[in-house]
């Protein structure tokens, strides 16, 4: 017998007709002889009201009580998914975080799961019951509730997969699967049959909204087979595996891109050891993640402009962190960009091939748009550039890359 998790998102569960719909899902899996747990996200929007709740009455973002007012989501949908089960003939039970447990950290807003006790959830699989469970909740080591961070539905699910010890953990969405780029800028977009995890994992990170970061890094460490696939169709989707399982290793798989990204520059900071520690230190005290980063030296080798990217919601926070160490830095000046977009092409088959760098600066240069700032790994190239220029640039690269061919 089969063991599948299966979670849905925001949209799919964003109605009673809809909520009726997985219902349908469920069952179409559990008559194919499988067993199955539920993971579901908030309606679509509800999160983000219950947020608006929350700082309306002055609650502390990254706080208990945020944590509990944002954490409520879940649990309705969880609740009307297993009474519309029970409807059909199908036992199911609701299954709040605290109550399985999914033991986390404490750091409230972005906690980190720890352990998730299964026995509980085993019992009630082989007693025939559909567990529906709140994902994005867990329980800190004081006992109070936990949010996992926007998108930790996703991390709920891997994470209860692979403590199960499920075959396959189907993500359900709002698409077929996962595409070469995004099909509503880009109309000659694929979808792929599979992808490897790193491939994934750097288009989640890179702006691709089809799963949540940490979800495929669970996934890649665990082996987690993920299953990308539509609430709105029965057509298979998209499969994230090992990259053994794929033998043709496309040069580029896809290309991603994030308009949430915001620029910061530096000028004229003194170019000594323990600059960039000093600088880098007190963003990751204030856990703002860093990503893109470069460094022009003066003419006399004194000074230096340093640039680098945060997220949009962070730059405020990044600004004023490093405005309170002007004293230390001194630099001349801060500059802040909110206008710019990062563009990254993906492949694992760049490991073997070189001038991938240089077919994309080509094709960005034929289109006359100016690159910000570069950053490469094994496999992949981003570049930072002017937010007007985000499709321009999509439509270019995934021509340039044979991507739009048959």
């Amino acid at each position: 017998m089969a063991r599948i998790v299966q979670k849905f998102g925001g949209t799919s569960v964003a109605d009673m007709a809809r909520i009726k719909a997985v219902a349908e899902t469920v069952k179409r899996e559990l008559d194919l002889g499988s067993e199955v747990a539920v993971v579901l996200s908030a309606m679509a929007g509800v999160t983000d009201q219950l947020a608006s709740y929350a700082s309306a009455a002055g609650g502390a973002h990254y706080s208990p009580e945020y944590d509990t007012v944002l954490s409520t989501g879940e649990q309705v949908t969880a609740g009307l998914l297993a009474l519309s089960l029970q409807e059909m003939g199908i036992p199911a039970r609701s299954w709040l975080g605290w109550q399985i447990p999914i033991r986390t950290d404490g750091v409230h807003g972005k906690a980190r799961i720890e352990a998730i006790e299964t026995q509980a959830l085993e019992q009630a699989l082989a007693n025939g019951e559909v567990p529906v469970i709140p994902g994005f909740q867990g329980i800190s080591p004081e006992g109070r509730i936990t949010t996992l961070g926007r998108g930790g539905s996703d991390t709920s699910a891997v994470a209860l997969a692979a403590a199960l010890g499920a075959e396959r953990c189907d993500i359900y969405t709002d698409v077929e699967g996962v595409y070469t780029t995004d099909p509503r800028i880009v109309s000659n977009a694929k979808k792929l049959e599979k992808i490897t995890y790193e491939e994934m994992l750097e288009m989640a990170s890179l702006g691709a909204k089809v799963l949540q970061t940490r979800a495929v890094e669970l996934a890649m460490k665990t082996g987690q087979r993920l299953h990308v696939r539509s609430s709105y169709s029965d057509v298979p989707g998209t499969l994230v595996v090992g990259e053994e399982e794929i033998v043709e290793k496309e040069l580029v798989s896809g290309i991603a891109y994030s308009r949430d990204e915001a620029k910061i520059t530096l000028v004229q900071v003194a170019d000594k050891p323990g600059v960039a520690a000093a600088i880098f230190g007190p963003l990751a005290d204030a856990s703002i993640n860093v990503d893109m980063i470069v460094q022009n030296v003066s003419a006399d080798g004194k000074a230096t402009d340093l640039t680098f990217t945060v997220t949009k919601n962070d730059l405020e926070r990044a600004v004023k962190t490093i405005e309170e160490k002007k004293d230390e830095l001194e630099y001349s000046d801060l500059v802040s960009d909110l206008n710019v977009a990062k563009i990254s092409v993906i492949g694992v088959g760049m490991r073997s091939h070189a001038g991938i760098a240089q077919r994309m600066f080509t094709a960005l240069a034929e289109k006359g748009i100016n690159i910000k700032v570069i950053s490469t790994s094994e496999i992949k190239v981003s570049v930072l550039i002017a937010e007007e220029y985000t499709e321009l640039a999509l439509r270019a690269l995934h021509t340039a890359y044979g991507l739009d061919d048959g």
